[in-house]
């Protein structure tokens, strides 16, 4: 397992509009792009610029569950790529490991400050390199969004059923 750093969340440009969070490996350069659905995406957008919805949302809600029953979020391990699906683990400090879905798990991280690891071998598989200057200069926007973001960058969250993307 290797630490990946959170950069955020974007809107891929192209056919299908899709929605991305990215993980840097800044050891290897890499960056891994996992598709999430656009709940997952607000969720981990507003976590990363410290934005709170009036009514706790889902990751909030299991953050807090965690806190009440006095057990910490180790850490999330993204430990699985099959035919193009992220699998993760949360790891609990009761030694318990939960499966989830990698955009679920990565909300829940960057809620309680706990780390983000990627398994190395998924890192070189669907890992892209940080070559090119123009993206480097989308990567450092893209930080400097994440420190200036406000509450109206975003849509109110919906409210009924979870997204079902994985």
């Amino acid at each position: 397992m290797v630490p990946v750093e959170v950069l955020g969340v974007r809107q891929q440009q192209g056919a299908g509009q899709e929605i991305v969070v990215l993980l840097l490996d800044p050891a290897a350069e890499l960056v891994v792009p996992i598709i999430i659905g656009p709940r997952e995406a607000s969720a981990i957008a507003m976590a990363q610029a410290h934005l709170t919805a009036p009514r706790p949302m889902t990751h909030d809600l299991l953050r807090d569950v965690l806190e009440a029953v006095h057990v910490g979020l180790l850490r999330v391990e993204i430990v699985a790529l099959d035919d193009g699906i992220f699998f993760a683990e949360m790891v609990l400090s009761t030694g318990v490991r939960v499966d989830a879905r990698a955009s679920d798990a990565i909300a829940v991280a960057v809620r309680t400050g706990s780390p983000v690891m990627c398994s190395a071998e998924i890192v070189a598989l669907a890992g892209v390199e940080i070559v090119d200057p123009e993206q480097q200069r989308e990567v450092a926007e893209f930080r400097d969004f994440l420190e200036h973001v406000s509450p109206d960058d975003f849509g109110s969250p919906g409210r009924g059923g979870e997204s079902d993307d994985p």
